[in-house]
């Protein structure tokens, strides 16, 4: 599985920068940025720190959307409480999440938002779930690297679990394919986006594990042949 960091509008070069350090010092080399500042900037190389070809080989686009196209799964940092959202999962709970999903995605993403206002209610509806870090209080609150560092670290766990594993061929984008079937289904029967229990139910499938969700994808394939006949 490819787990890909991503930074929406940093503005503080130096942060990019212990960003690049700290995932490649957990081993992971992916690094997208979304509006950034000058992140080949020298406080940002300074920071770096024998992670300079992060810096240099990290992926720059215009919008979230463009860069999170190609990822099955995508996680959203956040510590607030967000009223459209109910899953929000510890940070050191995650990699099991992801491994629970098995072969059914073949890429996550981890989005982090900009270093004072953090990602926007707008901004997270691209996520399929949301995170945080359990901090004993509120003040005073990690930076934009440190997270990235915690993040990084407790996702580091997870290559040495899956490589303990069988490791089959992934399917193609099973999650996603899932998330779409059932959207397809609840058109069908009159559960359109004007209702908002149906935002819950395709919120609750990211917390499915790869065995539930090819047990689901049986049940959709029964029900769709229901209801064509």
């Amino acid at each position: 599985m490819t787990i890909s960091f991503i930074l929406v509008d940093p503005k503080t070069p130096e942060n990019i920068g212990a960003a690049a350090r700290a995932i490649k010092t957990m081993g992971f080399s992916d690094l997208r940025l979304v509006k950034p500042c000058d992140h080949l900037s020298d406080p940002a190389r300074w920071l770096a720190h024998n992670a300079e070809e992060i810096l240099e080989s990290a992926k720059v686009y215009d919008t979230i959307s463009a860069a999170v196209e190609d990822i099955d799964f995508i996680i959203g940092t956040s510590a607030k409480k967000r009223p459209s959202r109910n899953e929000n999962i510890p940070a050191r709970n995650l990699a099991q999440l992801l491994q629970n999903k098995g072969n059914t995605i073949r890429s996550a993403g981890i989005l982090f938002g900009t270093e004072d206002r953090g990602l926007s209610n707008e901004q997270l509806t691209v996520c399929d779930i949301l995170s945080h870090i359990p901090m004993k209080q509120a003040q005073p609150s990690l930076n934009l690297a440190q997270s990235v560092m915690i993040y990084a670290y407790e996702l580091s766990r997870l290559s040495g679990r899956m490589s303990k594993q069988a490791s089959p061929e992934p399917s193609p984008a099973a999650y996603l394919k899932l998330k779409q079937n059932v959207a397809d289904i609840l058109d069908r029967i009159g559960m359109d986006k004007r209702i908002p229990i149906r935002n819950r139910i395709i919120e609750r499938l990211s917390l499915v594990n790869d065995k539930d969700t090819h047990l689901i994808q049986s049940i959709i394939k029964a029900l769709k042949k229901y209801l064509d006949n």
